[in-house]
């Protein structure tokens, strides 16, 4: 009874995080490192940067979810979530939180001088999301630079700095991830206005916001570009660019459609962008593009 209580709230916290989101941020990660070490960059930064990335996701989903339950009380979309319905209870989100956090601040340490005077400033650019959106629009955006700071931390741990194309990387992550959050956001449009929540679906209506989305997406097809060019890479790594600018244009017919449609759009091809990107990159750095 013991071992099926404690799957229940493993269970429960997996749904709280939404841990299958994570692979949104992870190829990148990687694709940074590979990049950074020119191939195979070892096991040990390989555990650590997933146990960084984990944590820090953790940590970001987990205060999110607290800071929300008021609500995600009101929504019918989110009323269902184990931060509201009672199966995690708001003491055991906060100490999932600071447990997340020391990981995260440990993991850094044992990465490198510069990730680990990083880790800080990382924690609260993450945290920052859930309260930007109580009074600005731009929470999408800090939601896209939460995940764009994946790349950049993925060539700190190799390197121990933050080379240009790393930033180029982040930048195209960032407006990716902007992009497709407004799209995800059209779900809510209507209970963000009627509660006063500051997206721009609520204040753009659909229409911009889908224009809006589409330029975003625009300019990060740009920035993975540019980081093609300032890494040096070859035909592979411009094939991941093609790749990832004909799934994102795929995921605005399928929204443009059918607004029902926007779930297939936000994990199915997105989660397929991250991974093709990743593996390209790899060949690319392996066999010299």
């Amino acid at each position: 009874m013991r071992i099926d209580a404690i799957r229940r709230k493993l269970a429960d916290f997996s749904e709280l995080v939404m841990f299958q989101h994570s692979v949104f941020s992870l190829p990148f990660i990687f694709v940074a490192m590979v990049v950074a070490a020119g191939g195979w960059f070892g096991w040990r930064l390989l555990v650590l940067g997933v146990l960084a990335a984990v944590s820090a996701r953790n940590f970001a989903m987990g205060v999110n979810r607290y800071l929300d339950r008021d609500i995600d009380a009101l929504n019918p979309r989110t009323r269902t979530r184990p931060s509201v319905d009672g199966r995690v209870s708001g003491g055991q989100m906060l100490a999932f939180i600071l447990l997340n956090v020391a990981a995260f601040i440990l993991v850094a340490w044992a990465i490198n001088d510069l990730a680990f005077k990083l880790s800080v400033p990382i924690l609260l650019v993450l945290g920052a999301y859930t309260l930007f959106k109580r009074f600005s629009s731009l929470a999408h955006v800090v939601l896209g630079f939460s995940l764009g700071l994946a790349p950049i931390a993925g060539a700190v741990a190799v390197l121990g700095a933050i080379p240009a194309w790393s930033l180029a990387l982040a930048a195209g992550v960032t407006f990716w991830v902007a992009g497709f959050d407004l799209l995800y956001s059209l779900q809510d449009m209507e209970f963000d206005r009627r509660h006063g929540l500051h997206s721009i679906p609520a204040k753009l209506g659909a229409d911009n916001t889908l224009r809006l989305a589409a330029l975003f997406h625009l300019v990060a097809v740009g920035f993975w570009a540019l980081f093609v060019v300032l890494a040096h890479l070859g035909g592979f790594a411009w094939g991941a660019v093609a790749f990832a600018a004909g799934m994102l244009g795929y995921e605005h017919y399928l929204v443009h459609k059918d607004f029902t449609q926007i779930d297939r759009a936000f994990f199915t091809v997105n989660g397929y962008l991250g991974f093709v990107f990743f593996a390209l990159v790899i060949l690319d750095v392996a066999i010299g593009g």
